[in-house]
């Protein structure tokens, strides 16, 4: 099935990239839609070798899918059909909002990574809620006997509400859709909204994540797994930091790490790359920061959180390096974007190999 590869260079490299993710993902939703996904579920399911257990939930993989690609909860059993462990939708905010304005995805091919600004484009909590009300009872019934893919919801601040009110915004979110999630993701490091990466700061993190872990639970009326995504472009001494109020907390885990803002090591011409303007970079290029910040949480909380790796992961070799780097979930997201419908397919059957015992 690499035929892919091909296809995006002769067809999806000549497309606005906004405008390619949007046809790309309707065709998976597409396959779902004409009833091809039994056949596909057969082809794409991962190995049991490979189910693993995290956050008090079964997982079908370690590896799934970060947030930025459905981000509205529109086809996750489409995409869960491929083969990855878990979807984590998002990012959501209370309130709908369309994002920042268009172009606001780039590609770096050279580097295989993309630049965004997005800004949160999505639909509202209000509007994503019942998406993943039906979802949950497809996967429920897709996977019955088996362990289905696990379905986590990032949450983010709306644009328009300032820094002052992000807790109430925050919160608004949680009610909404902790009751629908098996896990929730507090995303405050994104460089697209402006003002959101100060939430990383101790003194409003505390607040903020000790807020939702409650309201979420109330919503619910059981524990979600909650935890934290953190940007790769904190200093190590604030990774720590963050770590030890997550254990002070008594959060489930930290997700790391999202996109970048820095420059620095890039194949791609400096002109192509500064004409692109700011945003978030994700991609190969964010492997060994990414990487970096796994350690650096493993050796402070060892065992007691869930950590989740996320960034420059393209090949089964990635994964399992992360995973041996104290991972518990590692997410993928850029290189679904250059390796096409089957990567997830591709990840879990090199992890499978390396899983199983030798004869």
């Amino acid at each position: 099935m690499r035929f892919y590869p091909t296809f995006f260079t002769a067809v999806f490299s000549r497309m606005d990239p906004e405008r390619a993710h949007r046809i790309g993902f309707l065709g998976i939703r597409a396959a779902r839609a004409a009833r091809v996904s039994t056949a596909l579920r057969v082809y794409t399911r991962p190995d049991p070798v490979l189910e693993v257990e995290a956050l008090g939930l079964r997982f079908p993989s370690p590896f799934g899918l970060a947030a930025g690609f459905d981000k509205g909860g529109e086809g996750i059993s489409a995409l869960a059909d491929l083969g990855f462990g878990h979807v984590e939708v998002g990012t959501v905010t209370a309130q709908a909002q369309p994002g920042n304005p268009r172009p606001r995805l780039f590609r770096l091919v050279r580097d295989r990574a993309v630049i965004n600004r997005m800004g949160f484009n999505n639909e509202g909590a209000a509007a994503v809620a019942p998406r993943l009300a039906r979802a949950r009872r497809e996967l429920a019934a897709d996977h019955r006997g088996r362990a289905r893919p696990v379905l986590g919801v990032n949450i983010g601040k709306t644009k328009a509400v300032p820094l002052a009110d992000a807790v109430d915004d925050y919160l608004q979110s949680a009610r909404t859709l902790a009751p629908l999630a098996d896990y929730l993701v507090v995303n405050v490091s994104s460089p697209n909204t402006p003002g959101l990466r100060q939430l990383q700061e101790i003194e409003s993190l505390r607040p903020l994540l000790g807020a939702v872990g409650r309201t979420a639970d109330e919503a619910a009326d059981r524990h979600v797994p909650l935890l934290v995504k953190i940007a790769p472009d904190l200093s190590d001494e604030d990774v720590l930091a963050v770590a030890d109020l997550a254990l002070d907390l008594g959060l489930d885990g930290i997700v790391a790490t999202n996109t970048t803002i820095a420059r620095t090591g890039l194949a791609s011409d400096p002109a192509e790359v500064e004409a692109h303007g700011a945003g978030g970079l994700s991609g190969a290029p964010l492997r060994r920061r990414s990487l970096e910040v796994l350690r650096l949480l493993r050796e402070r909380v060892g065992d007691r959180l869930v950590l989740v790796s996320a960034g420059g992961v393209t090949t089964a070799e990635d994964v399992r390096e992360r995973l041996d780097a104290g991972a518990a979930l590692v997410q993928g997201y850029t290189a679904f974007l250059y390796e096409g419908p089957f990567w997830a397919r591709r990840i879990n059957q090199g992890l499978a190999r390396t899983a199983r015992p030798r004869r």
